[in-house]
């Protein structure tokens, strides 16, 4: 049997709700006008039933109230709504105040109480309809709120990914110019030589693309795609290499300790490893040369920066500082799966 869409937005109005009133921030201050209220219901009521009476209509009040109100009003409250949905939002806070105080004792047949006596029974439909109303916006503002921001981090998500097709469309010219100027005259001196690196170019522009397109791939596949770049110092434990990282990471770190490092003059090699402690790995990254700061105007270590709070929220981190004579970047993340990556 099929369900009809409009009930199941209600349905699902109505579980959110529920579940938003049972937020500490909400429940809290609920109680701390229930629970007196009640205490005063049962001292200035003589019947027995009074203390259970008005536990029943808080429940009406705070259940009922918002729920309505956020069935009827799913966008909040706006006159465009129409007058008919006012009026049935009110004749519902009515009929339940009603029911709650006025037939159910009346059945019940209990003595006139606190909340029962038809003065007071305007009053709570007053507390019924305002109090509903204020749950009721509360939780939509709320859940507006948390879904814009899960739209921008969609947003940012696939501007990341926009930026990793961009790289994947306009590789870096220059090391391109520079490998075929080179493989040319190999060709022309030892033609293996050659042929291996037209092989190796291959496997590094092949392995980009694949990284570009991939949500994740192992340690193992970002470290290989690093060795065929760059001629590094390697210390990598066993095991570690299973673990999903979002792709070209620890390539960017490399590059930039490159770059900073060996490219500039410094003497010595870059040296990276990685080991795992628990649920975490951490991957070191060090150059020689001491540590010169930020530089001004660059985006490569603040992408990096922002791919991994994408990735992996708070549980990852990025530290980059001057170790004795050489610059040491760390990168700790946490032991993920594919899954838990893209999510």
């Amino acid at each position: 049997m099929l369900t009809p869409p409009g009930a199941a937005l209600e349905g699902s109005i109505v579980r959110s709700t529920l579940r938003a009133l049972l937020a500490g921030r909400r429940l809290l201050p609920i109680l701390a006008v229930c629970i007196p209220l009640v205490g005063l219901q049962w001292r200035m009521s003589r019947d027995p039933l009074a203390a259970p009476i008005g536990v029943l209509m808080c429940l009406g009040f705070v259940l009922v109230g918002p729920v309505s109100f956020r069935v009827l009003f799913p966008d909040g409250l706006d006159l465009s709504h129409g007058a008919i949905r006012v009026l049935l939002y009110g004749a519902i806070g009515v009929g339940v105040v009603l029911a709650l105080g006025g037939a159910v004792p009346t059945i019940l047949d209990m003595r006139p109480t606190l909340l029962t006596m038809r003065a007071s029974l305007v009053v709570c439909v007053t507390l019924f309809l305002v109090g509903g109303w204020g749950l009721g916006r509360d939780i939509g503002f709320e859940e507006t709120i948390a879904r814009e921001r899960a739209r921008a981090a969609r947003l940012a998500a696939e501007a990341e990914r926009a930026q990793l097709n961009a790289i994947r469309s306009h590789l870096d010219p220059h090391f391109l110019f520079n490998t075929l100027n080179a493989i040319a005259e190999w060709c022309r001196q030892d033609g293996e030589v050659a042929e291996r690196s037209i092989l190796q170019l291959a496997e590094i522009l092949r392995a980009i693309l694949a990284g570009v397109k991939a949500a994740t791939w192992s340690l193992d596949e970002e470290l290989a795609l690093v060795r065929d770049l760059f001629a590094l110092d390697w210390h990598v434990e066993d095991g570690v290499g299973d673990i999903q990282v979002p792709p070209m990471i620890v390539l960017a770190l490399a590059e930039n300790a490159v770059k900073h490092g060996p490219a500039k003059g410094h003497r010595g090699s870059v040296r990276v490893a990685a080991c795992r402690q628990g649920e975490r790995v951490t991957i070191s990254i060090e150059s020689p040369g001491p540590y010169g700061g930020p530089r001004p105007g660059s985006d490569g270590l603040p992408t990096v920066e922002r791919r991994l709070r994408l990735a992996y929220g708070t549980l990852a981190s990025l530290t980059i500082g001057p170790h004795g004579s050489v610059t040491l970047a760390s990168l700790v993340l946490p032991v993920t799966t594919h899954a838990e990556i893209a999510a």
